[in-house]
């Protein structure tokens, strides 16, 4: 059995009651609990999400457990619990630190459009890197600091266009739904390397493969397939679909403002 360095022999009593929400939303947003008395702990919370990560990097989501966390740090799942007190927790704590702070987009050339082509741009490489985090962040969920910070960053970029609240909630999420959806289809890719070459290579092939053993291409499908086929130019998946959500943005703002 791993040796135990520092941790307590069970779950802090006080989240054993609590709703998962609210238990889940005190580790993101609390500050780690220091032990008061005795010698400092060797282990981190930075540790055990770190090791989280590093196993859902390698074999998924499916594959993460306490016990294999532990295993892998050295420690029992025990002592685990002082950082994060169950699964759950730890997958938040690691959404967190996978997504990481948004950009400084006051640094970005003025105006909503630019501010949200950076925005969009800078998160795909996050999730492209973790592509388990996309699966984590699915469905109503408590979000942390940084999550909300990019939320946030998103929203701002979108002052001054006329659109209301509601409206612009709902362009960032769009626009983050383009952003996952290319995430999640280059993880899927053969490789997973993430991100939007993986995507247009992985079709390139598919429809290559079918004209051969087609004995030849149906009505378009030349184009079409030299079109998806990998290596003929610079990734577009992203920014094509990016584009176009802006470009209907634009429309909004024209109307609201006079100004697109």
């Amino acid at each position: 059995m791993a040796p135990d360095h520092g941790g307590p022999r069970k779950p802090p009593a006080p989240g054993d009651s609590l709703p998962a929400a609210e238990r889940t939303a005190g580790v993101l947003w609390d500050d780690p609990a220091q032990p008061r008395r005795g010698p400092k702990p060797s282990l981190s919370r930075a540790a055990v999400v770190a090791a989280g990560i590093s196993l859902a990097d390698a074999e998924g989501l499916a594959a993460l457990s306490m016990q294999r966390v532990a295993d892998a740090l050295g420690y029992t799942k025990m002592s685990l619990y002082r950082y994060a007190p169950g699964r759950a927790e730890l997958i938040a704590l690691m959404v967190e630190e996978a997504v990481g702070p948004p950009p400084d987009l006051a640094a970005e050339p003025p105006g909503w459009r630019p501010r949200l082509r950076a925005w969009a741009s800078a998160l795909l490489p996050r999730l492209s890197a973790h592509p388990w985090a996309v699966e984590a962040s699915t469905g109503p969920r408590v979000m942390g600091p940084n999550e909300l910070a990019w939320l946030e960053a998103g929203l701002a970029a979108m002052r001054g266009t006329g659109l209301t609240g509601a409206e612009r909630l709902d362009a960032a999420v769009l626009l983050l739904g383009h952003v996952r959806g290319i995430a999640q289809q280059g993880a899927a890719a053969p490789g997973g390397d993430g991100g939007a070459g993986a995507v247009e290579g992985e079709l390139g092939r598919v429809m290559a493969g079918g004209r051969r053993r087609g004995g030849g291409a149906p009505p378009g499908g030349a184009p079409a397939a030299a079109a998806a086929a990998p290596g003929t130019g610079q990734d577009r998946a992203l920014e094509f679909g990016l584009e176009r959500i802006l470009d209907g943005l634009a429309v909004l703002v024209r109307e609201r403002t006079g100004e697109g």
